[in-house]
């Protein structure tokens, strides 16, 4: 019966922890202690007939990120959009290749916390000069340079040469939260180049997405200029601020932006504006796989159901040591020594259910590809505070299972079973 009770709780915990892991691995903060400062503005440029449910898009017109942008209303702010590039190396044995990333502005690096291995991003200056300069990723920086510094050196994006002005190291936030769009899923992996958002627009590179205000939902892009300062939102703007009054400071500002639109005549509506920082964003966005959430409620029952049997397993385990319990308190033992026994027998149980619990948990996570999609597997792992919080959950639940079988036993009366002995 022992036994039965620590294999029924190995694997009752294993399979919360195991969906515990995949919880917490999609659903931690990719900037923790900064989330809190950095936000999304929207502004709704396409009105109720195409909205949904009255939220704005989830991505800004051109105008309106570059009216935001040269207001300077934040500490710190940038416009990206991603999209891809071809690149082509002067190295001959290097063939050319496809890559995507993003077309950012220079506050992007330091808004993000973005560590890099070699030089750095670039400044305002050359934003406004629309400069050839390109940050990329360590890896491509392996595959065209050998991981030498390569910052001086050039390489031809879309036939246009740029000027490497930083290598990042390895940067991979997860959930990928910057640049979230139809094309780009939370948990697919960051890009690989980095260019001013300015000379990209000068390029005509579009982002990956785009959504306008169309019944059709199709854009023309042959009419570059058009098409900028057309309704079709693709842009992400971000801003970085740090107190409540700036965060209802430039809420406010939104709010006057919107309106002097509307009164201009662009826009027919109320001002319909929203401002949510990173943690927000993503709630909004539904980041979290539904199968993630699923499961954690799936085995949170399941262990449930397993503690109802323990519950059951002890009552019976500990009622047929009644004798010995009747025993031992004619010979003076109080119920607090009744109740300080069984506990401690349920809380070694426990620990021996929580290591098997643990090896269990092990083989979850390595098995977790098997049930969820391989970019989100690949980011389970089991350390050394999941290991704990295993043990942990198994002796606290076993005490707290053995809470009334433990009250059954010490309610025992010594005269009666001294009677039937």
């Amino acid at each position: 019966m022992t036994a039965l009770v620590i294999v029924l709780l190995a694997f009752g915990v294993s399979a919360c922890m195991v969906s515990y892991a995949v919880f917490r691995a999609t659903t931690s903060d990719p900037l923790p202690g900064k989330s809190s400062r950095l936000y999304v503005p929207l502004i709704d440029n396409i009105g109720p007939s195409y909205n949904y449910l009255g939220e704005p898009n989830e991505t800004l017109s051109y105008m309106d990120a570059m009216a935001l942008w040269h207001a300077h209303k934040a500490s710190r702010q940038t416009l990206l959009y991603p999209t891809k590039w071809q690149v082509e190396s002067d190295n001959p044995s290097v063939p050319a290749m496809t890559e995507t990333g993003d077309a950012v502005t220079a506050d992007f690096f330091s808004m993000f916390d973005v560590p890099f291995r070699f030089g750095s991003g670039w400044t305002a200056d050359d934003d406004a000069q629309h400069a050839t300069v390109a940050v990329i990723s360590r890896h491509l920086n392996e595959a065209l340079f050998g991981g030498h510094n390569s910052v001086g050196q050039e390489i031809r994006l879309d036939g246009q040469l740029f000027r490497i002005g930083g290598v990042l190291e390895d940067w991979n936030p997860r959930p990928r939260f910057f640049d979230l769009g139809d094309d780009v899923r939370p948990f697919d992996d960051v890009g690989d180049i980095y260019i001013p958002f300015t000379r990209a627009t000068d390029m005509k590179k579009d982002s990956t997405f785009s959504l306008c205000p169309t019944d059709s939902q199709a854009f023309d892009e042959s009419n570059w200029d058009a098409y900028l300062h057309s309704e079709c939102d693709r842009i992400v703007a971000w801003v970085e601020l740090a107190t409540p009054a700036d965060v209802d400071s430039y809420r406010e500002y939104l709010r006057h932006y919107a309106a002097e639109q509307q009164r201009l005549g662009r826009f027919s509506w109320p001002p319909n504006i929203r401002l949510r920082n990173l943690t927000d964003w993503l709630t909004f966005l539904q980041v979290t796989p539904r199968a993630s959430s699923l499961s954690i409620l799936v085995s949170a029952s399941f262990l449930l159901i397993v503690l109802v049997n323990v519950v059951g397993l002890m009552l019976a385990r500990f009622m047929r040591r009644a004798p010995e319990i009747g025993v031992r308190r004619a010979l003076g033992a109080s119920r607090t020594a009744i109740y300080r026994q069984f506990l401690i027998e349920a809380a070694s149980m426990g620990f021996v259910g929580g290591l098997l619990g643990v090896a269990l948990t092990l083989l979850g996570v390595w098995g977790a590809g098997a049930l969820f999609e391989p970019n989100i597997a690949r980011l389970v792992h089991a350390d050394t505070s999941l290991i704990a919080l295993t043990v942990l959950l198994a002796i606290a639940a076993t005490v707290v299972s053995a809470l009334y079988p433990t009250w059954r036993a010490a309610q025992t009366q010594p005269a009666w079973q001294i009677k039937i002995n």
